[in-house]
């Protein structure tokens, strides 16, 4: 059971009872064990936080964006608050001169985000769902979204462009009945209309958010000022409790889509404390660039990002020589031994941070002191380098979009918190719900269960789907489909999905999510998926080997040929088979949880074939129907 070091139990666990399943203690934050700390004064809404920035940091940067000269990315270039607050008054008011009487955080509109990586046919869905009769966007999506008409017609009615609109977009606009303006056209509407802004309360939607779901069509998430209001408290209150509160001196890059709760709270956050927000090129092969020339303080990531950082360091330690490789790894085991004896990142090594590993951080613009990585685990090894080289905090967490993003985050210089998403941040309460059917029990010795969340920052439900949002909230919890296992210190681990569960002929039960887990562990293997079905005794997998590795088995056992022929070669599969079967062995998996046969996929898993989710979730359904009519390996087996 956790002990009181991060958590405080406030509620005892309950026996199983009316068909409901026994619930463990519940738990919060040590730092909110007399109640969770309330918002700022004063402050309603999430207008509130941008305009008492505003007149507290009126000439800071807040917006930033590179400079294009000749086709070539330069210097960032800035607007300040108060330049961004004036455009906003004059969105707002043209937004009214369109017919539309509310707007946004300003005049309390329901702000909808839409992004075309939701899959195929969502952005017309969306439109369709949350009815939406103006729409923003970029110049290069404008034909995205001509393409829902005339389906959309019945709702969308303005379509602005944050650029320009060329003629032959102008026109088809026109045949469909639609208005739309460039920029520059579109804040020239209601410059001659003043306005009073209505007044906004907490319980008012501010946002409703489509989640990508890895089925069906996309949920419409409906997050509230008060949802917002308290993750920011709840983190200010966490960062506060380790000296590393956010401040008008912080500089975020913004990578990650708007439209992901991620990336949309941590920018509410940063606004609050009058930071300043760069945005990348739009382009992942140039994201390191991007990084060099903003130099920012605080970087959130996925972890396949990470991973990238990761490879590139390896890679370049690799090849920088053997004297200078061996140092490289002396000076990693000299600071990791010490911060394993509870020395702090920045006190285990200062001279070797001097001499080793600024190389590291320059190579992420020489000022990242916070790195925060969620949507999906970061691998151990990978969290565990990062904390070492990185010279800042590299951090975990955890929370969906129902829960207003995060609501676990892992604590620096806790190096038992690898692996884990660290405690619940203190304006949650949090316990575990047991699954009988999957073994796990939340009142065992080592508690296992749904993770269950509870507080003020909670969604306020599935916008048109009140059925869907009983099947999740129940008694007051969110019911996340996640399971956790509590750790001895109070933080959690991720440990499986409650609906990833499937039965083999046989009658055994296969987490197939826990299993891609364990088989990840690997250092031969990049990402797996693993299938099986109720009609075979046995499971197959997709892999995307590690390109490095396999090209250095192909060239010791006479396997000619560029990558992906060397994954097309029988041998090739063989090896990476008897690489699966020997993390099975080691982690002693059950007979029927070994892979039976394998197809290698050169190509890393991607969103371009509907097979993740833009948080990277896997679509298992997509992934069966792309790979039995890409893979003869796969369609042979009858699946």
């Amino acid at each position: 059971m956790p002990q009181d070091k991060f958590v405080v139990e406030i509620e005892k666990a309950k026996e199983a009872a009316d068909g409901r399943p026994s619930l463990g203690p519940v738990y919060r934050n040590i730092l909110a064990k007399d109640g969770f700390r309330p918002p700022a004064a004063g402050i309603e809404s999430c207008w509130d936080i941008f305009r008492l920035s505003v007149e507290k940091y009126p000439k800071n940067p807040i917006l930033g964006e590179r400079e294009m000269i000749n086709g070539k990315a330069g210097r960032y270039v800035w607007l300040t608050y108060e330049d961004v607050y004036d455009i906003v008054l004059k969105v707002g008011a043209s937004i009214r001169s369109c017919g539309v009487q509310q707007a946004c955080n300003a005049l309390g509109l329901y702000c909808v985000p839409l992004y075309d990586t939701l899959g195929a046919g969502a952005v017309e869905y969306i439109i369709c769902h949350a009815e939406i009769s103006i729409t923003f966007v970029e110049e290069t999506k404008i034909a995205e979204v001509l393409k829902t008409f005339p389906n959309t017609k019945k709702y969308l009615k303005t379509l602005v462009s944050f650029g320009k609109v060329t003629a032959e977009q102008k026109q088809a606009a026109e045949n469909a009945g639609l208005a739309i303006y460039s920029w520059a056209q579109f804040l020239q509407l209601g410059k001659n209309e003043p306005f009073d802004l209505p007044i906004k309360k907490k319980i008012d939607i501010c946002t409703i958010m489509y989640t990508s779901g890895t089925t069906g069509d996309p949920k419409g998430v409906m997050i509230s000022n008060e949802s917002i209001l308290s993750i920011i408290s709840g983190v200010n209150h966490s960062l506060e409790s380790m000296n590393d509160e956010f401040s008008a001196r912080d500089v975020y890059l913004s990578y990650l889509p708007l439209a992901h709760i991620f990336d949309r709270v941590l920018e509410e956050l940063l606004i609050s404390t009058g930071a300043s927000i760069g945005f990348w090129q739009g382009d992942i092969k140039l994201l390191i660039e991007d990084i060099k020339e903003l130099k920012p303080t605080v970087l959130c990531a996925v972890p396949r990002v990470l991973d990238r950082i990761y490879a590139g360091v390896i890679e370049k330690t690799s090849s920088s020589g053997l004297i200078k490789q061996a140092l490289f790894n002396i000076a990693y085991s000299y600071k990791l031994r010490y911060m394993n004896k509870g020395y702090k990142q920045v006190e285990a090594a200062p001279i070797l941070d001097r001499i080793v590993f600024s190389k590291v951080k320059e190579s992420l613009g020489g000022n990242v002191r916070l790195i925060l990585s969620g949507a999906a685990p970061l691998a151990t090894n990978v969290e565990t380098f990062l904390r070492v080289v990185s010279c800042a905090h590299v951090l975990q967490g955890y929370g969906l979009t129902e829960t207003c993003a995060g609501s676990f985050v892992a604590r620096p210089d806790e190096l038992g918190m690898i692996g884990t998403v660290g405690p619940p941040l203190p304006n949650v309460e949090v316990c575990l719900e047991s699954v009988p059917e999957m073994g796990y029990d939340a009142l065992s010795s080592t508690p296992r269960g749904e993770i269950c969340i509870r507080g003020k920052v909670l969604f306020s439900g599935y916008y048109k789907s009140e059925d869907l949002t009983k099947e999740v909230m129940i008694d007051g919890w969110f019911h996340t489909g996640d399971i956790g296992e509590w750790q001895p210190d109070g933080s959690m681990k991720i440990i499986d999905r409650k609906k990833n569960i499937f039965k083999l002929s046989q009658g055994e039960y296969v987490s197939v999510e826990n299993l891609e887990n364990i088989y990840s562990l690997g250092s031969v293997i990049d990402s797996i998926w693993i299938y099986g079905n109720s009609y075979e005794s046995f499971l197959v997998a997709v892999v995307n080997p590690n390109k490095q590795i396999l090209e250095s088995w192909a060239e010791e056992n006479g396997v000619a040929g560029e990558f992906t022929t060397i994954c097309e070669h029988p041998k090739a599969k063989s090896y990476i088979l008897e690489e699966l079967a020997k993390t099975g062995k080691e982690k002693k998996l059950k007979g029927f949880e070994f892979i039976k046969s394998i197809h290698l996929d050169p190509i890393p898993f991607d969103m371009d074939r509907n097979l993740l989710t833009p948080t990277y979730k896997k679509k298992r359904a997509s992934f069966l129907k792309y790979y039995q009519v890409s893979s003869s390996d796969f369609h042979n087996l009858n699946f």
